[in-house]
């Protein structure tokens, strides 16, 4: 880290063992990004109720080259937070999922959903039909894999969205989306 760390308390008197805590968890941050320029910590005691405990907000504000990741416990409002050392470790875990997925997303790793394959109704027969795709092959499917009864609706030509998987006689339609009403 290239700013050491800096912790704030409010509402509540400073703890060389929270320090201590706090900066063991931030040099594990850097596991997660080598990359980080600095890391602020605040904890606040700021509830002052007379019968039940505190509940302990914690602040995480890490900044990276591109960005500044915020983690605040504020509205979780959990009662396992009247425990300092359990919001501090709930607000590191969320620090550390944060910079997970911002070092996955700079990487390019991160995933993408394909869309579902489309096709045309080829042929269609009393009870089962086939999709012609676009590499023009053919794939089997069954009226019961319409899907929301709408077998009747389909048409030889329209557009269809649907998932195969291999059958007995080749590829088959598991299911198949007509198109929206």
């Amino acid at each position: 880290m290239q700013i050491p760390v800096q912790i704030a308390f409010r509402g509540m008197d400073s703890s060389p063992a929270l320090e201590a805590r706090i900066k063991e968890k931030t040099q594990k941050l850097e596991q997660y990004h080598d990359r980080i320029t600095s890391c602020r910590v605040v904890i606040e005691a700021p509830h002052k109720r007379p019968r039940k405990g505190k509940l302990y907000v914690v602040t995480v504000d890490v900044t990276v080259p591109g960005a500044e990741l915020v983690v605040n416990t504020e509205k979780r409002h959990h009662h396992s937070h009247e425990d300092v050392y359990v919001a501090l470790r709930d607000a590191f875990n969320a620090m550390t999922r944060q910079l997970e997925d911002y070092a996955r997303e700079k990487n390019g790793q991160v995933k993408t959903h394909e869309s579902p394959p489309q096709g045309t109704v080829a042929r269609l027969f009393q009870d089962h039909g086939f999709i012609e795709t676009p590499d023009r092959g053919d794939i089997y499917f069954h009226r019961n894999s319409v899907v929301g009864d709408r077998f009747d609706e389909l048409k030889e030509g329209g557009q269809v969205r649907f998932a195969a998987t291999q059958g007995e006689k080749g590829l088959q339609a598991t299911t198949v989306h007509p198109p929206a009403k």
